[in-house]
Formats: structure tokens, sequence, C-alpha cells
């Protein structure tokens, strides 16, 4: 880009401007970042659900799990359509379990009306677990439609008859 800058500042002396240096910086790989944030999220939803027995690398197949400790502005081999159907398997649980504790936190929030969720996590107010797990299956290359279906299914069965509607 052109930066067009006024003859006053042509005479200034001192460090690199900041808008030179980030110009000079090397463009990053988007998918790699887009890699890096679905683990995150993953690593996110395991510790704010207190999901046991996950290994969160073992949703990635090597071509994921090596792309993870790359530079970003590399470009890496990632993760084709074609998968394994364990590395999928394990990536359709882990959603479930998203959806399961999301449900179950959610219920047990309710009945403990004097301390609402948003008195423990004021800083997740408004986040819908089950929608960033429906998100989530995108990424990882699962079926939607199973992860909203066990989300009714887990209302439904926690007595949430009026959500399991809707």
């Amino acid at each position: 880009p052109v930066l067009e800058t006024e003859d006053a500042w042509l005479a200034a002396q001192g460090p690199v401007s900041i808008v030179k240096l980030a110009l000079e910086q090397k463009r990053i790989h988007y998918p790699l970042v887009e890699h890096q944030f679905v683990l995150c999220t993953i690593l996110y939803a395991i510790m704010r659900l207190s999901l046991k027995g996950v290994k969160p690398l073992s949703l990635f197949d090597s071509k994921g799990k090596n792309a993870f400790f790359k530079d970003l502005t590399s470009i890496q081999l990632l993760p084709s359509g074609d998968m394994d159907p364990n590395v999928l398997s394990l990536r359709q649980q882990f959603l479930l379990k998203v959806v399961s504790a999301a449900v179950q936190t959610r219920c047990s929030s309710q009945k403990d009306r004097e301390v609402s969720e948003e008195d423990y996590f004021p800083f997740e107010k408004g986040k819908n677990w089950p929608t960033l797990a429906v998100d989530l299956a995108q990424y990882l290359q699962i079926c939607e439609d199973l992860v909203r279906r066990h989300y009714v299914c887990e209302l439904y069965s926690y007595g949430m008859d009026h959500l399991g509607e809707e």
C-alpha cells in the first residue's frame, strides 16, 4: 500500500514508524491461524466445561498436529477432506461431550437460582456452548445436524422441554 505523509513528518527523526514495521512483516497463512483457533477453542471448552479424559491433540491427524508447531507465516499442509474414521469418531464424541456438559451446567445453574452462572463467569455472558459446538463441527468435518439433535435430546432428558421444542 502507498502511504502518504505530510511534508512536516518527512524531516522527523527517531525510531521507525510502527506502520512501516507492520508493512515489513511477513504475511500470515490464514488457514494456519484458523487451525490454531480451533485448537484454542477446543482447549477452552475442555477447561471451562471441566471435560475429563479428552486428549485435544487426538482430535487431529498427523498433518494437523505438525501444523501446530510451525511459524504462522509458513505455508503448511493442513488436513485434507479425507479424514481417518477414528479421528472423526473422536471428534464427534468430543462435540457431544461439550453439548452434554453445557446442558448439564445450564440445568444445574437454573436449580441454583440464588447464584447465577453469570456471577461465576461474568466474562462469558451470552456464551452459547451448544452453538459453539455446532460451529466447531464445521471445522472438524462433523455433521452439524448430529450435534443439534444431540442438543435437543439432552434438553429433553434434563426436563427442559420448552427449550427442546424451540
